[in-house]
């Protein structure tokens, strides 16, 4: 069982509401969060257990029920990390009072299997259950291996650049 603790401490949650995940901007926090706050202003000790107790069990409620999702800075990085090469909105961006994280410029991971699609481009799939499919036009040549180091980086005007040990860069989409 979960447990919710530390509630005098300072701590710091990243919040995602189901529905809406920041795509407009920050958002304030969930109510259910708002709730467990408010009950630390309460100066009886019975009736200040007694909100913490009922704003808890809100909260944790709502996070089963996927009402409300509770990250900490370990899964956010993760999450950005698994979502790397994808063209969306970062719903862990835009959070006042939140130190910033740094944006990934490049994943290192290792190849699982190479094959070249019906239109003579290759397709990459990595260790982290990633896909790539090249999209330039260049020939490639590589160490078809799995377990081959594979570095894909940023590169100009929103394309990734895939990298196979020494090979030479190739464009790639994520897909």
């Amino acid at each position: 069982m979960r447990q919710i603790m530390a509630f005098s401490a300072y701590f710091t949650i990243t919040l995602c509401f189901s529905g809406s995940v920041f795509a407009a901007g920050y958002q304030d926090r969930a109510s259910s969060l708002d709730e467990v706050a408010r009950c630390r202003s309460i100066t009886t000790d019975a009736a200040r257990l007694a909100c913490f107790d009922r704003a808890v069990a809100a909260l944790d409620a709502a996070e089963r029920t996927g009402e409300v999702v509770v990250l900490d800075r370990a899964q956010v990085r993760e999450t950005n990390r698994q979502l790397f090469g994808f063209e969306i909105v970062n719903p862990f961006a835009g959070r006042p009072n939140l130190d910033q994280e740094p944006a990934l410029d490049s994943i290192e991971t290792t190849l699982a299997a190479a094959t070249i699609s019906s239109e003579g481009k290759w397709i990459f799939r990595l260790a982290d259950k990633s896909e790539w499919r090249q999209i330039d036009s260049g020939d490639v040549r590589f160490r078809n291996r799995a377990g081959e180091n594979v570095r894909v980086r940023r590169a100009s005007l929103g394309s990734y650049m895939l990298t196979i040990g020494n090979s030479r860069a190739v464009r790639v989409r994520r897909q």
